[in-house]
């Protein structure tokens, strides 16, 4: 075998490459085909974000939400130009973080805005034209004398539908379409028996489905006040027309059977003149008076000052328990006189791995009156209302939120004293400084340039602790004769989730109410606070 001499790459490079300048092989990663790679999958990705904005425009079209529509459109344009030009290359890191931030932050902010000028909520939550359809469609009677339509009812998709015969023509319809001309459907007896893509519905399938086929109800056609077909039996049909008659042009709502006329109102609704309402309402805006009812109603203004004062006096309780509490022990265990502090601190972290909702729930089982371990083993089977009692449950909720935040206040505090100097205390210590003078004079003016920022925060996150006055209290024990389900022990924001969810009926203009004003009081609360810890540094 002849010997083959291994010549070294850069020997075969041409004269104007650099020496060790390597040339990219078939297996060579080289930036040139990684940059290939890379622009391939970047090439996918915005094919898909393409594929999705658009099915998003389309469904936007479809139920004519042009604002939606037009923010996709321009997502995409901005996706496209700028992951496919050279000169935008710092965008694309930023773009898809700003387009989050624009619809969960900005956006949401600013609908929360509008609708708090707004009486959005149950009975109140469309235009007036869908409130005039149902008031027409809630209101209907059936027609005495109307003829009877042998029925059959149909299934397609778990969608049910009406078909029946009329002046000799099969007609079929759902909750959403009116009646209308069946092609190709078959008819015996003035009865339809199949139509074309739907499925007829036998006795024991009707049976299955009765509740369902009792309430439904098919407009007879495009227009309200021609009524609906019903059913009370599955066979039969007959015509239901409504009670009340809207006028158009005069823009009332008459009852004809007893007469009385229902007009506008401010506050999107028919009101009679004897101050009678008919619901449901529709969407209107109602400028301040979401801000100024909590004050203005006699019904709310006493619970929500409670709950205004309850929810300063939580917080700030809260913060200062938790800090001093998680300091003392800071102060104990970081004196390396006590044996095994490692094992000691790592035993008062345990509350602060446990998720908070969960160390609500089990405290909730413990402070139970009848079975709680509280109760029964500790006090003997004493018969103590620690949720159920308004003072004693605001003493509960302080109690177990000292239980939850304490370790995070020795976990900051600990870590504040080990930063300190030694040097320091033995100066001190050496011009006759006792332990409470090194803990005013030094320990605590170190500490707090430190850990003031983090107990502003501390105080913000409080105010708004929704998880642990929810898991423990659910709010109550519960005011009497207010207007919605509000309790002793809610703050302000569990305050808002019980107007939005909680209360029967839905108010979401008096809860984004609500929620400005607990955004405007921490924002300043937060800014006063930061504001006086820089002062601490200047020291």
């Amino acid at each position: 075998m002849s010997q083959q001499t291994i010549v070294p790459d850069s020997e075969h490079a041409p004269p104007d490459s650099p020496p060790g300048d390597a040339r990219p092989t078939r297996g060579d990663s080289s930036p040139a085909r990684n940059f290939g790679k890379g622009f391939l999958v970047e090439l996918a990705i915005v094919a898909l974000i393409d594929a999705v904005g658009l099915y998003g425009i389309l469904t936007a079209i479809a139920v004519e939400q042009w604002a939606i529509m037009a923010f996709l459109a321009l997502a995409l344009v901005a996706v496209n130009w700028i992951y496919f030009s050279r000169r935008t290359l710092p965008a694309k890191y930023l773009l898809p973080g700003l387009l989050f931030l624009l619809v969960y932050v900005v956006f949401t902010a600013a609908y929360t805005g509008y609708v708090a000028f707004t009486n959005y909520g149950d009975g109140h939550n469309s235009t007036k034209q869908d409130a005039v359809a149902a008031i027409l469609a809630q209101n209907e009677q059936r027609v005495e004398g109307s003829a009877a339509f042998p029925l059959t009812v149909l299934s397609r998709d778990d969608q049910l539908a009406f078909a029946i015969v009329r002046d000799g023509e099969a007609l079929v319809g759902t909750a959403e379409d009116p009646l209308a001309p069946a092609q190709g459907a078959k008819v015996e007896a003035d009865r339809v028996t199949e139509v074309p893509d739907w499925q007829v519905l036998g006795f024991a399938e009707i049976a299955q489905r009765q509740q369902e086929i009792v309430g439904l109800r098919v407009p007879a056609s495009d227009d309200p006040a021609d009524g609906s077909l019903r059913t009370q039996d599955a066979s039969t049909g007959y015509l239901y027309e409504s009670v009340m008659a809207y006028d158009e042009d005069a823009d009332t709502m008459t009852n004809t059977q007893t007469g009385v006329v229902y007009s506008p109102n401010e506050h999107g609704q028919f009101q009679a003149e004897d101050g009678s309402t008919i619901s449901p309402g529709w969407r209107v805006t109602v400028g301040f008076e979401n801000f100024t009812r909590a004050f203005s109603d006699d019904r709310l203004r006493g619970p929500f000052i409670e709950i205004f004062l309850w929810n300063f006096a939580f917080a700030l309780f809260s913060v200062l328990s938790t800090f001093v509490l998680g300091l003392f022990l800071a102060v104990v265990f970081n004196d390396p006189r006590v044996r095994g502090r490692k094992l000691l601190r790592a035993l008062l972290i345990l509350p602060y791995a446990v998720p908070a909702f969960l160390s609500a729930l089990v405290w909730k089982g413990m402070l139970n009156t009848r079975s709680g371990f509280l109760n029964q083993v500790i006090l003997g089977g004493a018969d103590i209302g620690w949720l159920s009692d308004p003072w004693l449950a605001k003493l509960s909720v302080l109690g177990v939120n000292l239980w939850l935040g304490f370790p995070y206040m020795f976990i900051v505090c600990t870590g504040a004293l080990q930063s300190i100097p030694s040097d320091v205390y033995e100066s001190a210590r050496m011009d006759g400084a006792k332990p409470w003078r090194l803990m005013r004079s030094i320990t605590l003016p170190l500490l707090m340039v430190s850990v003031a920022p983090l107990l502003v925060a501390s105080f913000a996150f409080n105010f708004n602790n929704f998880s642990l006055i929810y898991m423990l209290t659910g709010g109550g024990p519960n005011f009497v004769g207010t207007p919605v389900v509000i309790g002793h022990t809610d703050i302000l924001i569990s305050m808002v989730y019980s107007i939005a969810f909680e209360s029967g009926l839905k108010q979401y203009g008096f809860a984004s109410a609500l929620s400005i004003l607990i955004f405007l009081l921490v924002g300043a609360i937060s800014w006063w606070g930061f504001r006086r810890t820089r002062r601490l540094e200047e020291l």
